[in-house]
């Protein structure tokens, strides 16, 4: 089988920062480089930058369908990938491509496409399809997607936006749509990721990780390879509130947000 990595396992002591464990825990968010923490609900660049490592090579292609600010393609640039994001709002995709341009390709030559499109429709599938013609590739060897938490913020006034879809129900399906609108694309034992975080609703605890992961199992292409967890730090609505919501804990009978979920498939 042909190796999905840059790794040379025979110096495998060597890899002390890849991380093998479910349990992540990271510190601040990485802010060297191109890198950012100016807009909000973007994830930190160590994820991707894990991922990447792990599951492709210098000049594979890197799918992002919910770009955001750009965090995984400066990380493309960075580590020699060839990227592709899809952001939904034009005036995102604009600062996301200042951004990106800032980062040194220091890996050589990659090609970065960003594409204004809503990924779940098909007409988004087409524009990568297109974009890989362009460059004479057939398939994406790993697919990030870091969607809105649901409506816990709010990225444009869309009603396409998954921020503003009316139910969590809705979100999910739609959500659903553009998981199978990628995996078509994916190469085979290639890496699907799915960043995502719950959220509470009148008191409730709300899994949308869980649900998420139930979606995409539904895609009999896909099989679920870890559960990964990662700790929240820096929450920019909880910074300098710490005791504040510590005592809201303990007096509504709660447990403050501090970790996220890492789903990995594999395409089969």
């Amino acid at each position: 089988m042909a190796k999905i990595n840059d790794l040379n396992l025979s110096n495998w002591k060597e890899y002390e920062d890849v991380l093998t464990d479910s349990l992540w825990i990271m510190g601040a968010r990485d802010k060297s480089g191109a890198h950012t923490g100016e807009y909000h609900g973007n994830f930190i660049p160590q994820i991707p930058n894990q991922l990447m490592r792990r599951f492709t090579k210098k000049g594979d292609v890197v799918l992002d369908p919910f770009l955001g600010s750009g965090t995984t393609l400066i990380e493309c640039r960075r580590l020699g990938r060839n990227g592709i994001g899809i952001e939904l709002v034009p005036e995102i995709v604009r600062k996301a491509k200042n951004q990106i341009k800032k980062e040194l390709q220091l890996n050589g030559k990659v090609f970065m496409d960003i594409l204004v499109g809503d990924s779940t429709r098909e007409e988004a599938k087409s524009a990568v399809i297109e974009t890989l013609k362009k460059h004479n590739r057939k398939d994406i060897q790993l697919v990030v997607m870091h969607p809105p938490y649901h409506d816990i913020i709010k990225f444009s006034n869309k009603a396409e936006d998954l921020s503003n879809a009316k139910t969590v129900e809705d979100f999910t399906k739609k959500f659903g749509m553009a998981v199978n609108n990628f995996t078509d694309l994916l190469e085979r034992k290639h890496h699907l990721a799915i960043v995502i975080g719950d959220k509470y609703a009148n008191s409730e605890w709300v899994p949308l990780g869980f649900y998420l992961m139930q979606e995409a199992m539904k895609n009999n292409n896909l099989k679920l390879k870890s559960i990964l967890v990662k700790n929240m730090v820096g929450n920019r609505a909880k910074r300098n509130q710490e005791h504040l919501w510590r005592y809201r804990a303990l007096v509504g009978g709660f447990y403050i947000f501090k970790h996220e979920y890492i789903l990995l498939f594999q395409k089969i």
